[in-house]
């Protein structure tokens, strides 16, 4: 198997700070690998390491069969990358933003100016293609962004939180766009927050957590670690309580497991717990409020592993 990127103990320190910790990973190449973590876990500087913008503290890495450390610029070459951070030309027009990102890649005016049309068809921005960038909603000027990494056709993606604040609709525009990629075979780095763009197009993914790989698997393979059951939330008034709680709960034959969650809340596992929340409101003897119930989701896998939920 061919890797788009191998790690080895990759590490970055800002001080006494350990935003990369040790990180060890295989990526094969034409795989959507999804990165999740709360704010602060390192996603973001695992990006900027292996596009070759920030300098490792240690370790080694190979991007597209390139030394990160010897052949930086080789990479630079044959990669995209989306910030979190919109980085666009306030006083060029959209069209003219992707013709000086083409330029600076040497492509043939004849081909970008024939790709640059169809890609902003493609994100619905053709008819304001000739408007200056600044007159664009926030959400025009991300895709707007999305744009302007792809246009030189990199064989490595690396979208880092690519919808974030879109709308719905603007952002499954995005996620179709990208399965474009992944299906003509390009490797795609993809960092976000939102569960259900995780769990839609990722082939793997990671979850990291003060800057290291604390789980790794598919959607499902992930989702599956809770077992069956439904996920049952609630808020009780007294936290001091909550380990006597979780027990009482978990005395019933169909509870499986139960953890505190935030402050006030708590969090169980319970084989068909919607139909027997009056069973568990009995043994707990507490006012349960703020109930949710619902299937093993990738947040609850979070929960799980760390006790917080992905944005805390």
């Amino acid at each position: 198997m061919e890797y788009a990127i191998e790690t080895s103990n990759l590490k970055k320190y800002f001080g006494d700070i350990h935003a990369v910790d040790g990180i060890d990973l295989k990526i094969p190449k034409g795989y959507l690998y999804g990165v999740l973590g709360p704010n602060g876990a390192g996603k973001s500087t695992i990006i900027r390491i292996l596009s070759a913008i920030l300098y490792p503290t240690d370790g080694e890495a190979t991007v597209l069969g390139f030394n990160l450390r010897k052949e930086a610029s080789e990479i630079k070459k044959r990669i995209g990358v989306c910030p979190q951070e919109l980085v666009i030309y306030p006083r060029l027009t959209a069209r003219e933003n992707i013709h000086l990102i083409a330029q600076m890649h040497g492509i043939i005016k004849k081909d970008y100016k024939e790709r640059t049309d169809d890609l902003l068809g493609r994100m619905n921005l053709l008819d304001r293609a000739d408007s200056l960038s600044k007159t664009y909603s926030g959400g025009m000027k991300r895709r707007l962004n999305v744009l302007m990494a792809v246009i030189h056709e990199p064989e490595l993606l690396f979208f880092d939180e690519p919808t974030a604040g879109l709308d719905p609709q603007s952002r499954r525009v995005v996620w179709d766009f990208i399965k474009e990629f992944q299906e003509r075979d390009c490797t795609i780095i993809l960092t976000t927050h939102n569960m259900e763009e995780a769990d839609d197009l990722s082939d793997e993914l990671l979850i990291i957590d003060y800057g290291k790989i604390i789980a790794q698997g598919t959607p499902s393979e992930l989702k599956g670690k809770l077992g069956e059951g439904d996920i049952i939330e609630f808020k009780v008034r007294d936290p001091k309580n909550r380990n006597e709680i979780i027990e009482r709960a978990k005395s019933l034959s169909f509870v499986r497991w139960g953890k505190k969650l935030g402050k006030h809340r708590i969090v169980i596992n319970a084989l068909d717990g919607l139909r027997r929340i009056s069973d568990i409101m009995d043994v707990v003897k507490v006012e349960m409020e703020d109930i949710s119930v619902r299937t093993n989701t990738l947040e609850d896998i979070f929960i799980d592993l760390t006790g917080r939920r992905l944005r805390d």
